[in-house]
């Protein structure tokens, strides 16, 4: 009996190895003081992605650097999977981006609408996530 429970949690210790090397990367430049840059951080790692923040002085900067417009800024920045992610972006639309491998800069989700993942309240309200050229035009990818 103490065998079986020995190779079962050796098949469960693997099985949990393989999926966290293979969760998507995240990289979050956000400052060190927003409460809703580390909640869209937490909505991230519980929908499967390993989440690597950076806690900047600087946050438009950072999104200068990534080629994000400042036109399109939030309270963070992050990188996925060779794509820029522009403030709270929703798992699942970040999850569609990398299966459909667009050519674009990536996803934006301008300002910081209630109701969008970390920015959770009673007054929610519409917003799109914009698919982002890179050559700064939009189109809406989804729609909340």
């Amino acid at each position: 009996m103490k065998s079986i429970r020995i190779a079962l949690a050796l098949v469960l210790l693997s099985t949990a190895t393989a999926f966290a090397q293979s969760a998507p990367k995240v990289e979050v430049f956000k400052s060190a003081s927003c409460g809703c840059c580390g909640a869209w951080v937490e909505h991230m790692r519980q929908n499967g992605f390993q989440v690597i923040a950076h806690d900047v002085g600087d946050v438009p900067a950072e999104r200068r650097k990534l080629g994000m417009p400042d036109r399109l800024g939030s309270c963070h920045s992050a990188k996925v999977g060779g794509y820029v992610i522009e403030g709270h972006v929703p798992a699942a639309d970040i999850r569609r981006l990398l299966k459909e491998k667009p050519k674009a800069l990536g996803l934006a989700v301008p300002s910081m609408p209630p109701g969008s993942p970390g920015m959770e309240g009673p007054r929610a309200i519409p917003y799109d996530t914009l698919l982002v050229a890179r050559d700064g035009t939009t189109r809406v990818f989804a729609s909340h």
